[in-house]
């Protein structure tokens, strides 16, 4: 044990760029400010009440009292951070170790920022939905964001709660006490009201049945997004030869007003929406995936939880209650892989890649392979 102080002391800070200032994005910006030997050089949200605004008064944090600022230093040699509407004013050939895109949930939305940045010589983590395993949908994209990533020698992550975690690396990782797995069956009940504005649209949150029938049919109502790439990781993971995927969404409606930070739902209208998702080979359902989700659940007395039922040699059942909370659990998982993917080698990672995520409570230069270090 090294009681003298950290090893990683010596080297300077881990510097992160955040790309999206909404929800999810200042969380981990708070989060990331919170933490030791790693700091924030930038934030670029286009949205024009996000853009100037003072990231250490918005997030309400003094920036003379971070982890690892000494009283006689002037913290991180400037006097704000302010939020910019360019990446371009934020980010430029290795100018940062890591580049955090929270902005999209697809990977059409997202692949050319991600290309951006690799370009410049920087690692990104991001949390789009899709980007936990981008070839269960986009393979060429996939192979396209592989090849910019190697070429410029950093790496690409998605990751996130669910998917990400929760719904199919937890069940992974469960499978590992098993012999033989016959079928997965991943459950998770859980509260929308943490997430901002894109999420209570992509869940039809507030419209009537009609409207979001309505949507269903043309298409413009995502729903959850991630059970074709839960599955696809799952498949692939254990070897399970998944051959086709199926899904649904039906809405959750609500007999009680509620309202969350981000959206809202009167009686009668939709606070969420259930999706079901099965993973399929030779006409036998094999992945299981149910996902009842919604804002302010206990306003009728829903109970959250994450549950996976692994049926095989030995068979595995496992439950948590309350749900892993969605809206901490996805910054959670967002900033303590950082280091694991500076560390990585080059190229597009997902979550059965990297080590096991886990807190890190301590200074994350210590995680941090020198020779991966950008800046």
């Amino acid at each position: 044990m090294n009681k003298g102080g950290s090893i990683g002391e010596s080297m300077e800070k881990i510097k992160v760029a955040v790309w999206g200032f909404g929800a999810m994005g200042s969380g981990i910006a708070k989060t990331i400010l919170s933490k030791k030997g790693i700091d924030i050089v930038g934030v670029c949200d286009t949205r024009p009440e996000k853009v100037g605004v003072n990231v250490y008064e918005t997030l309400g944090i003094d920036s003379s009292n971070r982890p690892d600022n000494r009283p006689d230093n002037r913290p991180d040699n400037r006097p704000e951070l302010l939020v910019s509407p360019s990446i371009d004013d934020i980010v430029s050939e290795r100018s940062c170790d890591i580049c955090v895109i929270a902005t999209d949930s697809f990977v059409l939305g997202i692949v050319d920022k991600i290309t951006k940045v690799v370009s410049l010589g920087i690692n990104v983590i991001t949390i789009a939905e899709e980007m936990s395993y981008p070839k269960a949908k986009y393979p060429e994209l996939a192979a396209k964001i592989d090849q910019a990533a190697r070429r410029h020698g950093v790496s690409v992550l998605g990751t996130g709660i669910n998917p990400g975690f929760v719904m199919d690396l937890l069940a992974i990782a469960l499978s590992g006490t098993m012999t033989d797995v016959k079928k997965v069956t991943c459950r998770r009940v859980n509260s929308l009201s943490p997430f901002g504005v894109a999420v209570m649209r992509e869940q039809g949150v507030g419209l009537t049945v009609e409207d979001f029938n309505s949507k269903i049919q043309e298409g413009t109502l995502s729903g959850h997004v991630g059970f074709a790439e839960s599955i696809q990781m799952i498949s692939d993971a254990l070897g399970l030869e998944v051959d086709s995927f199926e899904q649904q969404m039906s809405p959750l409606v609500t007999k009680v007003d509620r309202k969350s930070a981000y959206g809202s739902a009167a009686a009668g209208t939709v606070a969420g929406v259930d999706m079901r998702g099965q993973g399929i080979r030779d006409g036998e359902l094999i992945i299981n995936m149910e996902h009842p989700q919604q804002i302010e659940p206990e306003e009728e007395g829903i109970h959250t939880g994450d549950y996976i039922v692994i049926e095989g040699t030995p068979s595995v059942s496992m439950s948590i209650n309350p749900e892993i909370s969605g809206g901490l659990g996805t910054i959670a998982m967002c900033v303590n892989c950082i280091p694991h993917v500076i560390n990585a080698a080059p190229g597009l990672k997902t979550m059965i890649d990297i080590p096991v995520p886990r807190a890190i409570m301590g200074d994350f230069r210590d995680l941090i392979d020198p020779a991966k270090k950008i800046v």
